[in-house]
């Protein structure tokens, strides 16, 4: 018998033996959405001046506008807050469900025009790990927006938080909705002008109209019923009650309509990712 051959089928005969177990053993998320939720981080981060820094900025600007213009005259919580603290985490909020949708819508609308898409789809990567990868790197640059908000208003309003639990809760739960929104904005839209509707006609209206600048208790009966009907009242109303341990409604209530609107988009964004639909085209 040759001694190469033997010495050479010895050494093969562990890996062969052991492969069954790698394939077993290997994770969820694997290095398919590593690489991609990388590349959606790194693709924000390497324009943070237009990314991070400009929303940061824009949303000082309004802190300061609003609060010099209403300040002593609208009055919220019974007068137990300054309208400038009511307002910091209104703004926040605001900043990081826009950036959140921003960033994935952007990024896939970007993909499929330059026809880039398709470096994402062939390698065996899964609908799961597309999805974790797009909506994680959204929310990644919806907190950093939103964090960088909250500092940069600390030396104008300093706005203590008594809830932190709830603050990170509504933070993270609001950005994944953003995010996952705006993976199914992404995929339905063909080109910039269909992305500019979901803009224009459905994030900016519910945005103002969900209680940043204002308490919904200021309004009429007829006008507080519909604000309760805004997914966005529940997502900003519950974010400002880990400021201050007061809200419009109670927090639970708002913690389980966002949870059931990450549920429900998840499952829709899972579907269309599943399906190819208009992916594959």
């Amino acid at each position: 018998m040759n001694p190469v051959a033997t010495r050479a089928s010895q050494t093969d005969a562990p890996l062969v033996a052991a492969s069954p177990v790698t394939r077993h053993s290997s994770p969820l998320l694997g290095p398919g959405f590593q690489a991609l939720f990388y590349k959606e981080c790194l693709r924000f981060w390497k324009v943070a001046a237009q990314t991070v820094v400009a929303p940061v900025v824009t949303t000082l600007l309004y802190l300061l506008i609003f609060s010099h213009v209403l300040q002593g005259t609208a009055k919220v919580f019974d007068g137990r807050i300054s309208y400038g603290e009511f307002l910091v985490p209104g703004l926040i909020m605001m900043a990081v469900l826009q950036n959140a949708f921003a960033n994935s819508s952007s990024s896939l609308i970007q993909s499929k025009m330059m026809r880039s898409l398709i470096f994402i789809l062939l390698p065996p990567i899964t609908s799961l790990e597309i999805f974790c990868a797009y909506v994680g790197g959204s929310m990644v640059r919806g907190l950093c927006v939103g964090f960088g908000v909250w500092l940069i208003t600390l030396p104008f309003i300093p706005a203590s938080v008594q809830h932190p639990f709830w603050v990170i809760a509504f933070a993270a739960g609001g950005s994944a909705i953003m995010g996952t929104l705006g993976l199914i904005a992404g995929i339905w839209s063909e080109k910039f002008d269909h992305l500019s509707l979901f803009q224009n006609f459905i994030i900016m209206p519910l945005t103002f109209l969900s209680g940043v600048f204002y308490s919904i208790h200021s309004l009429s009966a007829f006008w507080q019923s519909l604000s309760h009907f805004n997914p966005f009242f529940y997502m900003i109303d519950g974010f400002r009650y880990g400021f201050f341990g007061m809200s419009d409604v109670s927090p639970w209530l708002s913690l389980s309509v966002v949870l059931f609107f990450v549920v429900l988009l998840s499952t829709v964004a899972m579907r269309m990712l599943a399906t190819g639909y208009k992916l594959r085209q």
